[in-house]
């Protein structure tokens, strides 16, 4: 079930001056690398290599303690042992064509009908910047890294923040980070709100991004959920039991910014 998708960074290569990249030791954040990212994502808002590029550079040892943290649930150890590729699953049409109207898997099947994404598309932007014969790394933590990666389209349909507009994208991070402790989505959210300030002159963005980390703190630990089963489940009901509240800031942002007729960032 091996993916050829890498969450972390390192050397990909080894030579006699050049030691391997061990994924069980904490990355150290790269600030400057960090900075020109999140620029380069500030002036275009749907480059989503540099989101990659900002998690690698600023989320240092999340993906560790988010593994630990799977295991020590009580489905966790099954989960992390099992270890399906979500990528892969969520590739799966036949299986994704096959879940009831009205459940997460259906809702998910109409964002990826509607957008035009795909998980596997999301898995080759997430290592751009690796050679085509870089070494694929096999660890527990880089499967839970591609985990939490894969899982990120699904938040969306979760939360009922779209991928279509800067907003919605802004808020999901700002929950991510809630959720997830990564660094980089902290600085994605906080640069976009603060741009936000100045692009729609008016603070509802920042407001929606704010209770999209207050709905991501309050929500039960999504990393932790068994996403094939999770897929059969109703949406609604779904929600419900994993404390996902209505976004009701986002909302009244998305009607301020179609009436300017401008977008977050």
């Amino acid at each position: 079930m091996a993916s050829k998708a890498i969450e972390y960074p390192g050397q990909a290569r080894t030579s006699a001056n050049v030691a391997p990249y061990n994924p069980g030791k904490p990355l150290k954040r790269d600030w400057r690398s960090a900075w020109r990212a999140l620029r380069k994502l500030m002036a275009n808002g749907d480059d989503t290599v540099q989101v990659f590029r900002i998690m690698r550079a600023l989320n240092a040892d999340a993906s560790q303690k988010g593994y630990r943290k799977l295991i020590g649930t009580r489905d966790g150890g099954r989960i992390a042992y099992e270890r399906v590729e979500l990528a892969e699953k969520f590739s799966d049409r036949a299986w994704l064509d096959s879940l009831p109207d009205g459940t997460v898997g259906a809702a998910y099947r109409a964002f990826l009908d509607r957008t035009g994404f795909s998980a596997a598309g999301l898995a080759d932007i997430s290592v751009t910047d690796y050679d085509p014969d870089a070494v694929v790394v096999e660890h527990p933590y880089t499967w839970f890294g591609r985990r939490e990666r894969d899982m990120h389209d699904i938040w969306h349909t979760l939360t009922g923040y779209t991928a279509e507009e800067h907003l919605g994208e802004l808020c999901l991070v700002a929950f991510s980070y809630a959720q997830t402790g990564g660094l980089g989505w902290a600085a994605i959210a906080g640069m976009g709100a603060l741009k936000s300030l100045s692009t729609t002159k008016s603070t509802a963005v920042l407001r929606a991004v704010l209770e999209g980390y207050r709905h991501g703190k309050r929500a039960k630990w999504l990393s932790g959920e068994d996403y094939v089963t999770l897929l059969a489940e109703p949406l609604e009901a779904a929600r419900r039991r994993l404390g996902i509240a209505e976004p009701v800031r986002y909302h009244k942002a998305q009607a301020m910014l179609a009436a300017k007729g401008v977008q977050a960032i």
